[in-house]
């Protein structure tokens, strides 16, 4: 072997191809290190910030680049599925290949061939069933893990605070933030730390509590390793952390499942199992080997740099499908030594998991077959009342009666995508609905996969939540929706002649004289009741529904209004420098909405 092989494989060592040193995707800055890594099949984009990410994702969720995965943006695009000249020929070449080839060996696997981009936002689960018969193997049974045998929902939300156990020093419980959510699992940063120690866990999981639970208990909260200030500060800090913060409410906080009492796990089984070089992947796996209370998991695909081994009631560990269940995407098999991997299908959105093979169901779990002379239950309707305010988004005149489904979760799926259908704002509304709370969901719109979130509905009585949420989200009147037929007169929208309001004394006046005026007309009804208050009073929610009325393009800046907890008193003072250099705006949406807090002063301030 050369000189040259041997530096390079030195260099390059096992495992995944070695880091580029290249620019930031979003923004084309050279700032080292890129920390923040965004995945797709054909490797990842690395960004500088949270804010270039952030874009990027936006952006990528409109629409990719199939050859490269680089979001489709300006107009020197070919195509809507192409970023440019370069990469619609090279896809198209080869295409050209893979049907000659196909035409030599129609019966031969195309070995090799990347099955499209997989979009770590929109994405579409793994088709294990297929996976597991192509590589002849079995998954490790259910009651071999540490996990509930339904994935637990998740209704924490960005920025709550928490006590956590610290991750490197298990003896000391710290107040902690969640700083993103994916599926069931929280990633966290412990107050007085930085971005680089931040981990992830399980919303059931043990080690971690609601405010109070250590004082409850007998014990002190502490400053986590590698507290950033001086240790005598810590009390301060403490104070000013807590203060006015968001705590996480104890109901949402769920009892660690129980787990094996012992190590049931075989050599050769699938499993799904987290990154541990990064943490927030979940991957395609095997039990490589076992030893006494351990198994060492390695990565389909993947060399043995990332391979590692765990107790066998590791959290860190899911069963076949848990990732599709729970709506966290997984991270399919690489592509370096499985040859089956490279084969491998997504299934259509909206497919359930493949159902589990007999033979690898423990007993206690297995179901009896359906007695067929059971009639097939009725139907749950959701009934639109057309002569309600659709707001700003929803045309109420293009939506039908009625839609139904025996089953609630997919009725919702069909509601959503109805709303998405009648109006020009589908966008919007995603968008919305994607930040709300409450348990995940996946639906279609426009050929891509997208997740919204709606408070969980079990049966049908559970709807008025779901019509409540969509109200709130879509500036729409909450009776646009009902289970029931027989719609009763609608208090909102059926007044036709409204009284007066009565003179308010001067002093009243003044205080209200922040009142928006000049609504679309599209907006008056639906903010009825928000027109009506103090823009001193208004919540956050109550500034974006404003704003998104006044301006639907505005909408998409939604999420650094909550993040910044911009409420009317805060509205009132920003001014175009503050949200160009603190929240991140250009200068053209910075204007716009300046130029709404100009309106809501009055006339007694006729600039900002």
């Amino acid at each position: 072997m050369s000189s040259n092989i041997i530096s390079s494989l030195k260099v390059r060592g096992p495992g995944r191809p070695p880091k580029k040193n290249t620019a930031c995707t979003w923004c084309n800055e050279t700032k080292l290190p890129l920390k923040y890594v965004f995945p797709t099949t054909n490797g990842k984009k690395e960004f500088c910030s949270e804010t270039c990410l952030a874009e990027f994702r936006k952006a990528y969720i409109k629409g990719a680049c199939i050859q490269c995965d680089n979001v489709i943006r300006g107009n020197n695009s070919p195509s809507k599925e192409y970023c440019s000249t370069y990469c619609m020929n090279k896809h198209q070449k080869k295409n050209e290949v893979q049907t000659r080839v196909a035409a030599i060996a129609p019966s031969t696997p195309l070995e090799g061939i990347s099955p499209g981009p997989f979009q770590y936002e929109t994405y579409n689960p793994f088709d294990w069933e297929e996976y597991l018969h192509e590589s002849n193997a079995i998954q490790a049974p259910n009651n071999c893990f540490k996990q509930t045998p339904t994935p637990p929902l998740n209704d924490f939300k960005v920025g709550m605070k928490l006590e956590a156990l610290d991750p490197r020093n298990v003896t000391s419980t710290c107040i902690a933030t969640v700083i993103s959510i994916l599926g069931p699992r929280l990633r966290l940063r412990l107050d007085g730390s930085d971005n680089k120690n931040d981990f992830w866990r399980l919303v059931d999981s043990s080690e971690i509590h609601p405010i109070g639970h250590c004082e409850k208990n007998g014990g002190m909260l502490q400053p986590p390793l590698g507290f950033r200030m001086n240790a005598s500060s810590w009390p301060m800090f403490l104070l000013k952390t807590l203060n006015g913060a968001e705590m996480a409410p104890s109901k949402i906080f769920q009892k660690e499942p129980a787990g094996p009492k012992t190590n049931l796990f075989q050599i050769g089984q699938k499993l799904e199992a987290v990154d541990k070089k990064n943490p927030q992947l979940i991957c395609c796996a095997t039990v490589g080997a076992i030893k006494n209370d351990q198994i060492h998991v390695t990565f389909d695909g993947w060399r043995g740099a990332f391979d590692y081994w765990c107790k066998y009631d590791s959290r860190d560990i899911f069963p076949v499908g848990w990732c599709a269940k729970s709506g966290h995407p997984m991270q399919p098999p690489g592509q370096k030594n499985n040859a089956g991997a490279s084969r491998f299908r997504f299934r259509p959105a909206f497919t359930a998991p493949p159902p589990l093979p007999v033979s690898t169901v423990s007993p206690e779990v297995q179901s009896p077959e359906a007695d067929t002379s059971v009639p097939s239950p009725p139907p749950i309707v959701i009934y639109f009342r057309r002569s309600c305010l659709g707001g700003p988004f929803i045309d109420v005149k293009s939506l039908p009666v009625s839609i139904e489904d025996v089953i609630v979760s997919d009725l919702l799926k069909k509601l959503v995508k109805q709303l998405l259908a009648v109006t020009h704002k589908a966008e919007l509304i995603l968008s919305r609905l994607g930040t709300g709370s409450g348990e995940e969901m996946a639906v279609t719109h426009a050929g891509s996969t997208y997740n919204v979130k709606l408070p969980t509905a079990l049966k049908s009585t559970d709807l008025d939540n779901v019509f409540r949420a969509l109200a709130t989200s879509l500036a729409c009147c909450q009776n646009l929706f009902a289970t029931d037929q027989t719609l009763k007169a609608c208090q909102s929208c059926d007044i036709k002649s409204p009284s007066p309001p009565k003179r308010k004394a001067p002093e009243q006046e003044a205080a209200t004289s922040t009142t928006p005026a000049e609504l679309p007309s599209s907006c008056e009804s639906p903010m009825t009741t928000l027109t009506k208050t103090p823009t001193i009073e208004w919540e956050i929610e109550d500034v974006i529904q404003f704003i998104e009325c006044m301006d639907p393009c505005l909408g998409v800046h939604a999420d650094l209004f909550r993040k910044h907890e911009i409420d009317g008193k805060a509205f009132l003072l920003l001014n175009s420098d503050m949200m160009m250099k603190y929240m991140g705006l250009k200068l053209g949406p910075a204007l716009k909405i300046c130029n709404l807090v100009s309106k809501l002063k009055g006339r007694r301030h006729n600039s900002l």
